[in-house]
């Protein structure tokens, strides 16, 4: 695979910070995940429910022995927790050695809804209240008490990990976006200090260029990765070797425990 590197430091005003920001060009993979089956996540993963108000988000959760970090993937909301591409991404986490919830950010009847006039997906202060909902279900379990935590968002799912990171500062470690619109959470972007790294395709324009005005306002360590030679990072028959590389190695780096 050949890698194309270009290192991109902007300075901001003071009040701003400093940022350092990084963006690298990943030639085009196709190879699916083959996650290896160094744990048995089948016998491992449950469904739980998250109270929110009235209503209850369903989630899959796996909890594994001696994990390397917890991992929280917020969706688009669009697509279901048991879409095959959530569900591929969550399985090369688990078998990576990570701990997941894989959670719906709309209950059953909100999906209904949504699929008609598509307004809730845009709710991302809602979206965000929900994520910060099941940051502290996560961070409440005994089980987790000593992982550190990081966020996987995809679509508006990565708006709202990031309004979870600013509120939860000191337990949100860092947060991954998958072509998402981090733009959408653009009121608090000056005040986010987790690091972020944004996965994007070449030649998804429109997000691409509203991922690079939005990571130059966030005050911490931020990477912009670009697929070569694509429109979508996804399909419905494969989740690229070298997506899943960058979110693990990314989640290693910054959740893993010495």
């Amino acid at each position: 695979m050949q890698n194309l590197q270009h290192n991109v430091t902007n300075q901001h005003a003071r009040n701003r910070g400093a940022l350092a920001a990084n963006t690298r060009l990943i030639a085009r993979e196709e190879s699916p995940i083959h996650p290896p089956n160094r744990l048995p996540v089948e016998d491992t993963q449950h469904v739980i429910h998250i109270a929110v108000d009235d209503h209850a988000l369903d989630g899959d959760y796996t909890s594994l022995d001696q994990a390397e970090g917890l991992v929280l993937f917020a969706h688009g909301t669009g697509n279901s927790r048991r879409c095959p591409r959530n569900q591929r991404v969550t399985a090369r986490l688990c078998g990576e050695g990570f701990s997941t919830l894989l959670v719906d950010l709309l209950t059953p009847d909100e999906k209904v809804v949504d699929a008609e006039t598509q307004r809730l997906r845009f709710d991302v202060e809602m979206l965000g209240e929900r994520i910060v909902r099941a940051v502290d279900w996560l961070n409440a379990q005994p089980e987790n008490q000593a992982l550190n935590l990081g966020c996987l968002g995809s679509s508006m799912g990565a708006a709202a990990a990031l309004i979870a990171a600013e509120a939860r500062p000191e337990t949100v470690q860092a947060v991954v976006a998958l072509e998402g619109r981090v733009d959408m959470a653009v009121s608090i972007l000056d005040r986010i200090r987790t690091p972020v790294l944004s996965i994007v395709a070449e030649h998804d324009y429109e997000v691409l260029a509203l991922n690079r005005r939005a990571l130059a306002e966030i005050g911490a360590e931020t990477r912009l990765e670009i697929i070569l030679g694509r429109r979508y990072l996804f399909d419905e028959s494969n989740t690229s070797e070298a997506i899943g590389d960058l979110v693990q190695a990314w989640f290693l780096r910054h959740l893993a425990v010495d």
